[in-house]
């Protein structure tokens, strides 16, 4: 079943998804060798809130993380941490965001 979205439902998703296109674009500054994953997920963490959302993923069933980055092996879901990135590692990120107002 398709679910018809209105107007302002369009719009509440079109803002949340900038702020994650904002997000992606500072994690694509950010992934350099030497820095950790933690520190990319924190820097995340406070850009989307210091533009009035949630990280989704922070507290989804548990999740301790505001992204999900997967380094190398790590198919999905890698959950950020002191890893810290090498020359050469294939990283990828996920991040949503909630935005209620």
């Amino acid at each position: 079943m398709i679910e018809l979205k209105s107007r302002r439902e369009i719009e509440k998703i079109a803002a949340s998804c900038r702020i994650v296109a904002q997000a992606l674009a500072l994690a694509e500054e950010l992934v350099r060798p030497g820095v950790r994953t933690s520190e990319i997920d924190e820097k995340m963490r406070k850009l989307i809130e210091n533009e009035g959302a949630t990280p989704s993923f922070l507290g989804y069933r548990g999740y301790p993380a505001s992204t999900c980055i997967s380094v190398n092996e790590v198919v999905v879901h890698g959950i950020p941490s002191g890893r810290q990135i090498e020359e050469g590692d294939l990283v990828s990120i996920d991040v949503g965001a909630y935005l209620n107002d």
